[in-house]
């Protein structure tokens, strides 16, 4: 079942139908209560062409791409349009605690939010990066998403859209400033995921990889870290200060400048190990960091 294709769900009104639930108060965008709600469709995956902020309890067999979450404590996550919900072997669950926020593109047409949401990184997280909530701050966020659902069950005027899309926006902010939080608060377990990185980093530079396979990129190390690329950028950019793109860089640049300093290999013999297709790459890459050519660099040791 797990290979079956998703369903796909592109509008508020085939959410609700789907849920055997009332018609929307609000045919772009709907809060739906999850407790209670009884699964009888045999669906395993789920394609969303809206934005989907939930926060979900007691829910132990939600995945998102390759990943398994425990969702027994309350939590956050964030999907964009066209990402995939689905459930393990026994598919969705049928016994779910929390809300779900659906929001239709078109919602957002013609708001400051329409640009803005896509640089909210959290959305192209995975499931298993969700952000985990204290009291205090479930609390918050369900107020704001309280204050929508009023609005919209509201009768409709031309004050709605931009009252509601304040509320958004003000969870999304606050949604930001609890995943720095989060940042800060996994100290142990963040500077572990460092650790391994080094580890993966060193490995990878000081094998035939290089010469097979290029330069790291930013997505095999989320992979190799099980984590999502964009997270893994977010938290290094926390953490050091830096991408996760930089980090590779300066990686490459020390095991260039070891070479420099005690072989005798030439500059475009070093960029072909180093994954360079070509020397004046590397050797641009390497001034940009450095402030010296490859030569020059080389020549301080003589």
């Amino acid at each position: 079942m797990q290979n079956a294709k998703p369903y796909r769900i592109s509008s508020i009104t085939e959410i609700h139908r789907l849920m055997l639930l009332p018609k929307p108060h609000h045919p772009l965008i709907s809060v739906v209560d999850l407790k209670g709600l009884k699964n009888d469709h045999d669906i395993d995956a789920v394609v969303f062409d809206l934005y989907v902020i939930s926060m979900k309890r007691g829910c132990n067999n939600l995945i998102y791409g390759q990943q398994k979450y425990d969702f027994d404590e309350g939590l956050m996550a964030f999907l964009s349009p066209g990402q995939i919900l689905r459930g393990d072997e026994n598919g969705i669950p049928a016994q779910l605690d929390g809300w779900m926020l659906f929001i239709h593109p078109d919602f957002l047409w013609n708001t400051p939010l329409a640009a803005k949401i896509k640089r909210y990184e959290y959305f192209g997280y995975a499931t298993h990066e969700a952000l985990f909530l204290s009291d205090k701050e479930e609390s918050v966020i369900n107020d704001i998403v309280r204050n929508v659902r009023n609005e919209y069950n509201s009768n409709v005027d031309k004050f709605s859209q931009d009252i509601i899309i304040a509320n958004l926006e003000t969870l999304l902010n606050y949604a930001e400033r609890f995943y720095q939080r989060q940042f800060i608060t996994r100290k142990v377990t963040n500077h572990k995921i460092l650790e391994r990185l080094e580890t993966i980093l060193n490995t990878y530079l000081n094998n035939e990889a290089l010469l097979s396979k290029g330069a790291p990129t930013v997505q095999y190390l989320a992979e190799t870290l099980n984590m999502s690329s964009k997270y893994l950028s977010s938290l290094l950019k926390h953490l050091t200060g830096q991408t996760a793109q930089q980090i590779i860089h300066e990686k490459m640049i020390d095991k260039a400048k070891e070479q420099l300093s005690t072989t005798e290999l030439s500059v475009s013999e070093i960029a072909y190990g180093l994954g360079f297709e070509h020397s004046q790459s590397f050797s641009k890459l390497f001034k940009n960091k450095t402030k010296q050519s490859p030569l020059e660099f080389r020549a301080s040791f003589n």
